[in-house]
């Protein structure tokens, strides 16, 4: 009995009782979970699930700039992924509005175009192993200037949440009301789209900026299977992020897998379980059809 107690601290505590880094990486992906993941649950609920993935690769370029301007500096990379996602946005939002082409047409145009500046800019300036780390991020890696940022992102993102709540909600399910109530609605759709903004920025040291919209849109995905309610949507979510950037660090630190692939992977095999397990999911759907009479 004892000897099993020991190996399921081995397992499951001993690499962050033990290990500093991995301590700094579990909060970090706490902290991540706890806010991301709320916003992706709205970003299901306003039908703009594909922006979050926008938006991770349109803040690139801005990342791009700051490295090379100042190296693996992170509030410099991270000031240049908030200025370039929020000007994505401003150009998407401006030419949908001169043109014929939707919003969604429009950041699917400019994100692809950030994309591939991004990647051109750090083949410039740096090496191969810079272009993974910022592409892929190293939550291992999370120091405590990054650790400060994430957290401080985290905690910003949850207070402004809470404050934009009502708002938030009304702007998804009845914007009509919300205009006619005197509400100016594209203040909180901007204010909304700069938390999203924040939050990938944020994430991209812990898990890349191809990597950081898996934590928001996975868990939220699943969670819709789960609850209609959405009050339990944001905390099922976040229970989720959690849980999987929990088991992704311990299972890339025992198989010495890369972090950020296995928290992500983590969250796709919670989703594969909801879409089997969850209310919404395929049992119980297929249920009523096997007990209908022939």
């Amino acid at each position: 009995m004892t000897s099993m107690v020991q190996s399921l601290w081995d397992l499951a505590v001993g690499p962050f009782a033990e290990f500093a880094f991995m301590r700094r990486a579990l909060v970090a992906s706490m902290a991540l979970s706890m806010s991301a993941a709320p916003l992706g649950v709205f970003l299901t609920l306003r039908r703009m699930s594909l922006l979050g993935d926008a938006l991770s690769h349109a803040v690139l370029p801005g990342v791009a700039m700051g490295f090379m301007l100042c190296g693996l500096s992170l509030s410099a990379m991270a000031l240049g992924g908030v200025l370039a996602g929020i000007a994505v946005v401003a150009v998407a939002g401006v030419v949908s509005n001169v043109t014929t082409l939707k919003e969604d047409a429009s950041l699917t145009a400019m994100y692809l175009v950030a994309l591939a500046l991004g990647v051109v800019l750090i083949s410039r300036q740096g090496s191969q192993l810079d272009l993974l780390h910022i592409l892929f991020g190293s939550a291992l890696g999370v120091d405590g200037a990054g650790l400060q940022w994430v957290v401080g992102v985290a905690s910003l993102s949850l207070v402004a949440l809470a404050v934009l709540y009502r708002g938030l909600v009304l702007e998804s399910f009845d914007p009509l009301f919300l205009a006619a109530s005197g509400r100016r609605g594209w203040l909180w759709q901007q204010g909304f789209l700069i938390l999203v903004v924040l939050n990938l920025v944020a994430g991209f040291q812990t898990l890349g900026t191809l990597m950081a919209v898996g934590l928001m849109m996975l868990p939220a995905v699943s969670a819709r299977l789960w609850h209609d309610s959405l009050p339990a949507q944001l905390v099922n979510a976040s229970a989720q992020a959690m849980a999987a950037a929990a088991s992704g660090l311990l299972l890339s630190y025992h198989f010495n897998t890369p972090t950020g692939p296995t928290i992500i992977g983590c969250c796709g095999a919670l989703y594969g379980v909801s879409l089997v397990l969850a209310p919404g999911g395929w049992l119980q759907r297929a249920a009523p059809l096997r007990a209908r009479p022939a």
